[in-house]
């Protein structure tokens, strides 16, 4: 495969670029830090939590392998939410360290920023699987029924609908996810694959949150997914034995170790669409005309 470089390329001082030693020293400052907050997120559930700007949460694997459904909002603003598809775009289709999580347009910036993956170094397998999935996206019972006919509730979809419910929030802000811990790629046929979960007791993805932000996590009802969710012979009792919860935990950390950071502000695009001439242009021809 031609090694081409990616389409999205910044200039030097965008947001793209990672300040690495920075978000290295957060990773290595185990001991500057102290927990707040433990959430454990049951099989085939979701939970949802609040994660202030410059806190870390880890998302572990407690018992097994488990993939889970991630998704994000801005605590203030759930207009502002996760963008998988510029995400994968501007990042990469499967996540790790110092990759960033990126919000949706009109703001266009950094919600969370990955400092640490135990799974950092699986690379690419033999069957061209990757992990921390940004191809695919949750499990519905939409999709479910359109495949098999039947009504299945708890799906990932469903379940994330009914985690953010407490926050006044619905079906219609659920969006596509990050999979954490889950293992896919693209068959030769450029059709999306999906593996065996990799991780194991244990495992876990760390992120900082640059902005405030609300999140919420389902444990997928396909478990590990070593047993497909469809066009198998396999019992909902076989998908069940595949599946674990996973751990949420949320640490502050000191101040030194966030000198000289501050969240970043949404994008200062000027906002026009070509509607309508920015205010100096209008004064401009006025004073032509006058």
């Amino acid at each position: 495969m031609a090694n081409l470089a990616p389409a999205y390329r910044a200039k030097p001082g965008s947001p793209l670029f990672v300040d690495r030693t920075f978000y290295n020293r957060i990773a290595d400052a185990t001991g500057q830090r102290r927990r707040v907050e433990t959430i454990e997120v049951p099989i085939r559930d979701a939970r949802a939590w609040k994660v202030p700007a410059g806190h870390v949460m880890r998302i572990c694997t407690r018992q097994g392998p488990q993939v889970g459904d991630f998704n994000l909002w801005s605590l203030h603003n759930p207009r502002e939410r996760f963008w998988a598809s510029r995400t994968r775009q501007l990042q990469r289709a499967h996540v790790s360290v110092h990759d960033r999580l990126w919000s949706t347009l009109p703001y266009l910036r950094p919600m969370a920023t990955i400092t640490a993956d135990t799974l950092e170094d699986y690379g690419v397998d033999e069957d061209g699987g990757r992990v921390h999935d940004l191809l695919g996206t949750r499990c519905d019972p939409y999709v479910n029924h359109l495949l098999t006919g039947d009504d299945f509730d708890f799906h990932c979809h469903s379940n994330l609908t009914r985690a953010i419910a407490p926050f006044g929030l619905s079906e219609f802000d659920v969006h596509d996810v990050l999979n954490v811990f889950q293992c896919t790629g693209l068959n030769e046929q450029d059709q999306y694959f999906m593996k065996a979960c990799p991780a194991r007791e244990g495992d876990y993805l760390e992120l900082f949150a640059e902005i405030d932000l609300l999140c919420a996590l389902s444990c997928c009802p396909g478990g590990d997914l070593s047993v497909d969710l469809w066009g198998s012979d396999a019992t909902d009792d076989d998908l069940l034995a595949t599946c674990h919860p996973i751990g949420i935990e949320i640490y502050a950390l000191d101040d030194d170790i966030l000198e000289g950071w501050s969240p970043p502000t949404p994008s200062n695009y000027r906002g026009n669409h070509g509607l309508r001439p920015p205010a100096e242009d209008w004064s401009a021809k006025r004073r032509q005309c006058c």
